[in-house]
């Protein structure tokens, strides 16, 4: 299809055609295919709760060999930060002192308030 001789406009209203008609198919494939997984399931007598909520088996997932590529990029869990600044106006808000700071931190800044004064 060649389209270098469509106004600007014309390609406009032919993208807006293009995204509905995705848009269209998208939802038809994906109630389609929820459709026959629904019934794969209930012939099997559960539900799709039953197979997201099930915990998974016991036995050890086979292990690929690691690429290059992903080597490293295993996300470790964080601890909490400890909080080191307490808002005096609500003690049940801190702040670590890592990362932005909070309105309240910024409003206390603002004042010519040392920081030190908010210290847990």
């Amino acid at each position: 299809m060649d389209l270098s001789s469509y106004s600007l406009p014309e390609l406009r209203r032919l993208q807006a055609k293009v995204e509905t008609e995705i848009r269209r198919r998208s939802d038809s494939t994906r109630r389609t295919l929820l459709k026959q997984v629904q019934k794969l399931v209930a012939e099997q007598g559960l539900t799709l709760d039953d197979l997201i909520d099930t915990p998974a088996p016991a036995a050890a997932p086979a292990k690929a060999p690691a690429s290059k590529a992903k080597r490293g990029t295993a996300k470790k869990s964080k601890a909490p930060s400890v909080i080191k600044y307490r808002n005096p106006a609500n003690p049940e808000q801190g702040w670590s002192g890592h990362g932005r700071r909070p309105q309240w931190v910024l409003d206390w800044l603002a004042q010519d308030k040392p920081l030190e004064e908010l210290a847990a």
